[in-house]
């Protein structure tokens, strides 16, 4: 074969891939508005300095606590690598992921998912899974999280799940073929509309509350990781009133808690303590907390991290300060862009 026809093939080789690279750019969901909770994972990797606190877990974290509140009263440099229905084997690999990049002084884990021990639905994978930079750690989520009829090839090269999404493309799919707005602030997801919570439903009795072998197998773990790597776990139950945090649920992790000398948090139970009012500060009933309840517990959480785990507070050192100064500025606009939605009856998660 001579050089030319050599540098042909490579040529076109090139261009196939890029088309096919470009074809897939744009065929993948953009969550940019709508359901954006697959947008979250990814926005980590933006971060432009560490963090002494990180969150895990599910929407019980990134709608229910404030890390700016956290930042503004306390000065705690924190993140929540939260996302939708997220599984307790999905946090442990996204902490392992975290460590990839830095290494927190606390690792907070939401309990909730503990209520799970086996893959539940594909669309919650993609939302937590596709946002994740490829390593080792992503590849053993995925591969712990597929449900029998995935196949981890569709990860890898997600024009291969995504291929028929042409039918449904939109106005985003081309604004965002090459860029990303941000959707939450600093991890979490802000709301500032009001729906009380009234006529919660009566718990339905379980047959079993026993929790799985496979969700205790991956808390161990995470204990085991930080252990290993000098990063205290704080476990804690977001003050959500639905889906229904039982009694004999609690007993379990209290234990656990007790055994391994972790510290255990039920924000459900000390509410008073830090003015949580389930007919103001939450946003869709019970289920999440709205700004003003994530404030709140915002600021309870950070007094605790600060005098009773010696979390720093960063904001005398200038380049932190800088950088929260932009967030908080983000966050502050958004408040108000929000707030003027609502005063006009609009939706405050409406198109832009």
């Amino acid at each position: 074969m001579s050089g030319k026809s050599l540098f042909r093939i490579i040529i076109s080789a090139g261009v196939v891939l890029a088309g096919l690279w470009l074809l897939q750019r744009l065929l993948v969901p953009k969550y940019m508005h709508g359901i954006v909770e697959g947008a979250m994972t990814a926005e980590f990797y933006q971060e432009k300095m560490d963090h002494d606190v990180v969150f895990v877990g599910d929407c019980e974290l990134y709608e229910n606590i404030s890390p700016v509140t956290m930042w503004e009263q306390y000065g705690i440099s924190s993140y929540i690598r939260g996302s939708a229905q997220q599984l307790i084997w999905q946090s442990y690999y996204l902490m392992e992921d975290t460590l990839r990049y830095e290494t927190p002084k606390v690792f907070v884990f939401n309990v909730l998912s503990l209520k799970y021990n086996e893959p539940q639905k594909e669309t919650y994978n993609r939302m937590t899974l596709d946002g994740m930079r490829w390593s080792a750690s992503k590849a053993e989520a995925v591969r712990v999280s597929m449900l029998p009829e995935e196949q981890f090839a569709d990860y890898v090269f997600p024009i291969l799940r995504y291929h028929s999404r042409w039918q449904e493309l939109e106005k985003d799919d081309l604004t965002y073929l090459f860029r990303r707005d941000k959707v939450t602030h600093s991890g979490y997801y802000m709301r500032v509309d009001v729906r009380p919570a009234e006529n919660i439903p009566d718990p339905r009795p379980l047959g079993d509350y026993a929790f799985g072998e496979n969700a205790w197998f991956y808390l161990e773990k995470m204990r085991l990781l930080c252990e290993e790597h000098g990063v205290r776990l704080i476990l804690v139950k977001a003050p959500s009133l639905m889906p229904h945090w039982y009694a004999e649920w609690d007993e379990q992790v209290a234990a656990y808690a007790q055994e391994h000398g972790l510290p255990y948090y039920n924000f459900l139970e000390t509410a008073e303590e830090y003015g949580l009012d389930y007919m103001t500060d939450t946003y869709d009933a019970g289920l999440h907390l709205n700004l003003s309840g994530a404030e709140k517990l915002g600021s309870y959480f950070g007094r605790i991290l600060s005098e009773d785990y010696g979390v720093p507070d960063r904001r005398q050192e200038a380049a932190a300060a800088a950088v929260w100064e932009e967030k908080c500025a983000a966050y502050e606009a958004e408040r108000q862009a929000q707030e003027a939605r609502l005063a006009a009856g609009l939706p405050v998660k409406g198109e832009p």
